[in-house]
């Protein structure tokens, strides 16, 4: 299609954009208002660019023009004009960032409106399609835009929503971009300044431009940086506005962070904790990280230096006088301000995270339930910062199976002599209470931490001590068996030369499987249990490499066997070599190795069980 100087181009939209105009202009929506928080948020957005542009480009169109937004309503037309003195667009852009919609943003909001529960007024702005929203309340709408390049023309574009746009010349001398919006009868609330100022306070007060009403300077919103306000006068409210604004997550966050200090170096920062680990699909915020600010110019939107990788859950602002305004991640990293700045804001939230444990357990709780798992990955990836990290991790036990306690409530408990920490790891928390590695244990009312989290493994290989007292797992752990509780001290054990055979019988039914057979002396209510030889790889580490997936084989175990057991001294009395004997002696087998989360297929023991049970039934009946 040819195009003149003066005549104007039509374009028709993409088949994905034509179906969200639709869905946007004809679907019920409870709250409408959002289309002024999706255009301030773009002129924003315009703006700061163009402020950081200015900083090492002065060939810039009406280079001492404010950087402001101002609003323009009147009542009768129905008309609201949107005009910002930011970056501005050449033809180029206007057909990139109007013209089409991120086709994968496109498809994830067009599949969010299948779900009817969800409000999609409150998640417009999170697929790339926040400027359309405007056609929820709007017959049609023209933007003109010109760039901050002086040798720019201005541009316009036109559209109602239909199939179709239209670009063209315009004439607009000053830079930045103008929305006009011809509203619909049924929106005609908007065209009230009283109602927009409304909206402005309610989702835009923050925004660091100042934002004019009408033919006034009056700026309507508060414009002043929320991290930059001191303490004293910011309300909870306002933090937790804030806080919605930035990340559009409705729910409170656990816990704020306001910083504000000098030395060792500059800096402001607002962070936050959110109550909930998983980003919802809506969220404003798509990767980890924290808007890093020099000056109240944003430089860095998703920065990862500030904080260790362990507290990627936090989020928030951070901003610094001492970054040099021609900032990039390089010269950042080579001033050495990065180091300074992460040191500082990693102590306040390593602060504020005991301070939560130590006055509001609930909360806490809810935190570890959460964010528990980065701290273990702190532990396993920085060996040098556990001493930090260490005191925040919490532990459920087998004498305090349902609730957590900290290492130091676990030492207070500790028995009298007792000069170890000891762990048992598990796949879930009710079937390592069963483990035969706790048999002593439970004997000896000796607490045991259970560890049944993946990242628990990995933990592990940073955690060796706490406070001179080594961390032991009960499977390896040496104890003193001459210490037996009464009854499992007058319990009748099967004779060396009957449990002898019982040895080389089992030795024989599972042949390599295991490297021997031997008599347990801390079995008590188990039948057996799976050890490792001597010279094996460490039974935490194993499990990493099981985890990792790595092309490894978990070495084989020795079968100890409980000589007290009753199923023993029953097994000795069936016929020597008969099927019945050699499928218990399968089974207790495969129990173990069930129990050690180590069996292959466990589906495979159901045929065994269904024999087991028919000779039960069958003696019975008998």
């Amino acid at each position: 299609m040819t195009d003149t100087d003066n005549a104007l181009q039509q374009f028709t939209f993409k088949a994905e954009t034509k179906q969200l105009l639709n869905i946007l202009i004809h679907s019920l929506y409870k709250d409408r208002e959002v289309f002024l928080r999706e255009l301030l948020s773009n002129a924003s957005d315009a703006l700061n660019r163009l402020r950081f542009e200015m900083v090492t480009n002065q060939n810039v169109l009406d280079s001492t023009a404010e950087l402001s937004i101002h609003i323009k309503t009147d009542k009768d037309t129905r008309i609201i004009t949107i005009q910002d003195t930011g970056i501005g667009m050449n033809r180029d852009e206007v057909i990139e960032n109007l013209g089409t919609i991120a086709q994968s943003g496109a498809r994830k909001f067009l599949d969010a409106t299948k779900d009817q529960k969800v409000d999609l007024t409150q998640v417009i702005g999170q697929f790339g399609v926040g400027f359309y929203s405007v056609f929820m309340v709007a017959e049609w709408v023209r933007v003109t835009s010109h760039s901050f390049d002086p040798q720019a023309e201005a541009v316009s574009w036109y559209a109602t929503g239909d199939d179709n746009y239209q670009i063209g010349k315009a004439e607009m001398s000053e830079r930045g971009t103008r929305v006009e919006i011809k509203l619909k009868e049924d929106a005609a609330e908007f065209a009230e300044e009283y109602r927009l100022k409304n909206i402005i306070h309610k989702h835009s007060d923050y925004i660091g431009f100042p934002i004019y009403m009408g033919d006034g300077q009056e700026t309507v919103n508060k414009q002043t940086s929320l991290w930059r306000t001191s303490r004293q006068v910011v309300t909870d409210e306002q933090y937790k506005e804030f806080y919605r604004q930035t990340t559009l997550d409705f729910e409170d966050p656990l816990s704020h962070i306001h910083i504000s200090t000098d030395a060792p170096v500059q800096l402001y920062a607002l962070l936050y904790i959110s109550s909930k680990a998983e980003r919802g699909m809506f969220s404003l915020r798509k990767e980890d990280g924290l808007k890093l600010y020099s000056r109240n110019i944003l430089i860095d939107e998703y920065n990862k230096d500030l904080l260790p990788e362990y507290l990627r859950f936090v989020q928030g602002v951070v901003d610094s006088e001492d970054l040099p305004l021609n900032v990039s991640r390089e010269t950042v990293q080579s001033s050495g301000l990065m180091p300074k700045l992460k040191k500082v804001l990693t102590n306040q939230v390593i602060r504020e995270l005991e301070s939560l444990a130590k006055n509001n357990a609930e909360k806490y709780q809810i935190f570890w339930q959460e964010f528990g798992a980065y701290l273990k990955q702190g532990i396993a990836s920085a060996p040098m910062e556990t001493e930090n990290i260490n005191p925040l991790l919490r532990f459920k036990t087998n004498q305090h199976p349902e609730a957590w306690s900290s290492l130091d409530e676990y030492i207070s408990r500790m028995q009298e002599g007792q000069k170890e920490i000891y762990y048992i790891v598990g796949e879930d928390p009710r079937s390592v209470l069963r483990s035969p590695h706790l048999d002593y244990f439970h004997s000896q009312g000796t607490e045991v931490l259970l560890l049944t989290d993946p990242m628990d493994s990995f933990m592990l290989m940073g955690l060796r001590k706490f406070k001179d007292l080594e961390l032991k797992n009960v499977s390896q752990a040496d104890v003193d068996t001459m210490q037996k509780p009464k009854e499992e001290a007058e319990a009748v054990k099967i004779p060396d030369a009957d449990f002898n055979s019982l040895v080389d019988l089992f030795k024989q039914v599972l042949g390599e499987r295991v490297t021997d057979v031997r008599a347990s002396s801390r079995l008590y209510q188990s039948v057996a249990r799976l050890a490792d030889a001597d010279g094996t790889v460490n039974a935490d580490l194993q499990r990493v490499y099981r985890y990792l997936g790595k092309e490894y084989e978990i070495p084989k175990k020795i079968l100890e066997l409980n000589p007290a057991h009753a199923v023993l001294k029953n097994l000795l009395k069936l016929e020597a070599g008969t099927e019945l004997q050699n499928i218990i002696i399968e089974q207790i087998y495969d129990s173990a190795l069930l129990v050690e989360g180590l069996h292959p297929d466990p589906s495979s023991m159901a045929s065994r069980v269904q024999q087991i049970i028919e000779a039960a039934l069958e003696k019975h009946s008998g």
